[in-house]
């Protein structure tokens, strides 16, 4: 079996088209295990039951945003090793540097394509 078959996701995206976008590109790739939320502090209460491999979570939520979600991972022992990957319209250098201080594996700048997905996460968990 390979990587991208064993490999569980999960996309957090407040915006319905967004998340679907992210899920359609995880699709194309071939990655097969994909559970979605609507909003950080949802996605968070899942992660703490049922860790996935990796996060790829919007920045730009109501309630807790992409990197208030990273950092709440990254302080529980059960969450603090899954891959987090960052997608965002707005890439500032402040977002970017706060997120590489609390752990960020990866961030990706919207629009992208399921091949700059695909190479973002490899960055993150090796070949596909």
């Amino acid at each position: 079996m390979s990587l991208k078959e064993r490999l569980s996701v999960m996309v957090v995206d407040d915006m319905s088209v967004s998340r679907g976008l992210i899920i359609q590109a995880l699709e194309d790739i071939g990655i097969k295990t994909i559970d979605f939320c609507n909003d950080g502090e949802a996605a968070f209460r899942k992660l703490a039951v049922k860790p996935v491999h990796l996060v790829i979570s919007d920045y730009n939520m109501p309630g807790a945003n992409g990197l208030q979600l990273l950092a709440g991972l990254r302080q529980y022992q059960a969450t603090q090793k899954i891959g987090f990957i960052l997608i965002t319209g707005t890439a500032s250098q402040e977002i970017v540097d706060k997120g590489n201080q609390l752990g960020m594996n990866n961030y990706l700048k919207k629009p992208f394509s399921s091949a700059d997905l695909k190479a973002c996460i490899e960055r993150v968990v090796g070949p596909l």
